[in-house]
């Protein structure tokens, strides 16, 4: 049946149910992203959830990542009603729309549980929307808010637990929807080997004591900005938002691989060099659904009944293959006597040849 609890709120904004959206591109998606950390290298906590309408799929996952263990909490199941933000163990929430959200990984026999809340340090940014065409197929058309804000509650795995508070423990989430690719892998047709984001991408939303920054960039290999954004936000809503210019990136790479051991991101128009220190990784396009294994991919359907799945791997066995997706990390930033802490997330797709990187497969040449 497509009517569902969401048809009885006046928000519809097609003669369709809620349960369908205004495309019927299999790759529309609607998600949640968290992320949550200490402003220390103790862990570096990311959840989500995801609805993918036209596949007929809802997911979740939380990877809780230290220092020597990654550990992954994933579900997926039939899409029924899209007001139902719950898939197995994981769930979301609304206390205070873009204000307060409460998520929670319930007991399981995995030994991971997860019970906090998160409060909004300041108003919602709307970030750009991405749009990008390759050989005439639109692969992203997206929309996304992003916030800081703090936590309180309580984290735990086998190995340790963690009180979580408001005075250390903060993180940013964001809230996208639109079309990128999602489910199972389809045929490449006439873009077979054409990256749908080959190049570099940057994303830092930060936290200081009465302000964020958030900074973003996608570069292609040729150079070309498809995406940017570089925005001081201010904890006081009657403070306007400033625009910081164009940012400028320099990166410290270690040797032989596509990670990265610091930055430094420029904001010339603003008078602005902000340093930028990773203080743990968090392999989270391992195990989660972001592309990485055939198995598992967000919205891919995993058959008609609920399924559960813990994953758990030493950092060591995963950081080789991690590293060619998504890499988030806990960073602290400085600039101006300013000191905050955030995620520091960063990845290269491909070929990125400013930096050494001929071909899919290649690294950062060894020093």
């Amino acid at each position: 049946m497509s009517l569902s609890s969401w048809d009885d709120y006046p928000v519809h904004q097609t003669a369709e149910y809620i349960r369908h959206p205004a495309t019927s591109d299999r790759n529309f998606y609607d998600r949640y992203y968290f992320n949550l950390h200490g402003s220390s290298d103790q862990v570096m906590t990311i959840f989500g959830l995801g609805q993918y309408p036209n596949l007929g799929v809802t997911d979740a996952f939380i990877a809780v990542g230290t220092k020597e263990k990654h550990r992954v909490i994933r579900a997926s199941m039939p899409l029924e009603d899209r007001s139902v933000l719950q898939v197995g163990p994981i769930s979301i929430e609304i206390l205070d729309p873009l204000r307060s959200l409460r998520v929670k990984c319930s007991e399981n026999e995995w030994g991971v549980e997860m019970d906090v809340i998160w409060t909004a340090s300041h108003e919602p940014l709307e970030e750009p929307r991405q749009y990008l065409r390759r050989e005439g197929k639109v692969v992203f058309d997206t929309m996304r808010f992003a916030q800081m804000g703090r936590w309180n509650g309580f984290l735990s795995t086998p190995d340790a637990s963690w009180d979580i508070s408001s005075d250390s423990w903060g993180g940013s989430r964001d809230r996208s929807w639109g079309v990128r690719p999602v489910g199972e892998k389809e045929s490449d047709g006439i873009r077979q080997g054409v990256s749908v984001m080959e190049g570099l991408w940057n994303y830092y939303p930060v936290d200081f004591d009465d302000h964020a920054i958030i900074y973003m960039l996608q570069e292609t290999n040729e150079g070309v900005r498809e995406l940017e954004e570089a925005m001081r936000v201010w904890h006081d809503p009657d403070r306007p938002n400033e625009w910081l210019g164009k940012p400028e990136y320099e990166h410290d790479c270690v040797p032989g691989t596509r990670m990265l051991s610091g930055s430094t991101i420029h904001f010339p128009e603003a008078g602005i060099s902000m340093k930028c220190t990773p203080l743990l990784a968090n392999y989270v396009a391992m195990g989660t659904g972001y592309g990485i294994e055939d198995d598992w991919r967000h919205g891919m359907y995993q058959g008609p009944n609920l399924v559960a799945q813990g994953l758990v791997n030493d950092v060591s066995d995963i950081a080789g293959i991690g590293q060619y997706g998504i890499v988030d990390h806990v960073g602290r930033f400085e600039y101006d006597g300013n000191v905050g802490f955030g995620l520091y997330e960063h990845g290269f797709w491909g070929r990125f040849e400013k930096y050494g990187l001929d071909d899919r497969g290649a690294t950062f040449p060894i020093d």
